[in-house]
């Protein structure tokens, strides 16, 4: 019989490698070999003193080998598990306001903007671009409420090779904004679309996620609705929990048959082992 095929690299790299492991919060592995396959995935890295080993069994030259300098070094990809992609066109300013005075005064009229799917591409485009050029290979983006700007941007996310959760943003109540919002069918039956949308592209590495945005901008109705749709599907949640004081007291008066904030979600088949929530968990 003869030695079993390996794939073709794409890639290979000489220097610093630096990661994390169960065992210990950083390893720092010095002249070391990186070999890459085609799809992406990584064949080897060991140490340099396997490189004739290594050229035997994966037929490449020692010319094939880009050589890190003295001053660079390889480490993993951040993951950022919370990111409000139509938020870029503002990001680094407007800080100035309490969050639900934020929401009102900036966040939402931004937000309305991306109806428009010319000024969405380029805004996704750009928040894409920036978060892989920061080390971002992984993210969990919200969009929306507008179907086909989120898809648009789980399109870019393939397009770019990141790896991504993506949720268009479920909203059936925005009394600060009466514009930006969706009756509770429509926002079911637009999020079914979105969801059915990015599963039938089979992307290789981009997901949806079910998104309402938080507790006050949803009718009971709808995350009940939602929670059968993660149910259905099995697949991801994100949204907001207590992030501050005003928040968690509109809550408690929106749903005064919940014991608190956590409740909401979990009664309504929203908190499984599947969910992502951003909180600063006001106390």
């Amino acid at each position: 019989m003869g030695s079993p095929q390996v794939s073709a690299l794409a890639h290979l790299f000489k220097g610093s490698f630096v990661h994390a492991t169960g065992s210990s919060p950083m390893d720092i592995l010095q002249s070391h070999l990186l070999g890459v396959e085609e799809s992406g995935k990584i064949a080897f890295l060991e140490p340099v003193e396997e490189q004739e080993k290594l050229a035997k069994k994966w037929g490449f030259k020692a010319s094939e080998i880009r050589e890190l300098s003295n001053n660079e070094f390889f480490m993993p990809g951040l993951v950022d598990t919370h990111i409000h992609a139509p938020q870029y066109a503002f990001s680094g300013t407007r800080v100035d306001l309490p969050l639900l005075q934020w929401l009102k005064l900036y966040t939402y009229p931004t937000e309305t903007k991306y109806k428009d799917s010319d000024f969405a591409e380029e805004v996704y485009t750009r928040a894409v671009r920036r978060t892989l050029k920061n080390g971002t290979t992984t993210a969990c983006y919200f969009a929306t409420i507008h179907t086909d700007a989120s898809l648009l941007l789980a399109d870019i996310i393939d397009k770019f090779g990141q790896r991504a959760f993506v949720g268009k943003v479920c909203m059936d109540i925005n009394e600060s904004c009466p514009d930006y919002k969706e009756t509770t069918s429509e926002s079911i039956k637009e999020t079914e679309r979105f969801v059915r949308g990015v599963l039938e592209k089979n992307y290789a590495r981009v997901h949806p996620i079910v998104t309402p945005r938080f507790g006050p901008s949803c009718t009971e109705e709808m995350l009940s609705s939602l929670g059968d749709l993660v149910k259905a599907h099995d697949i991801h949640v994100q949204s907001h929990i207590s992030e501050t004081e005003e928040e968690i007291k509109l809550v408690e008066k929106m749903f005064p048959a919940y014991q608190n904030y956590t409740e909401l979600y979990d009664k309504n088949k929203l908190l499984t082992n599947k969910v992502y929530k951003e909180t600063e968990m006001y106390h």
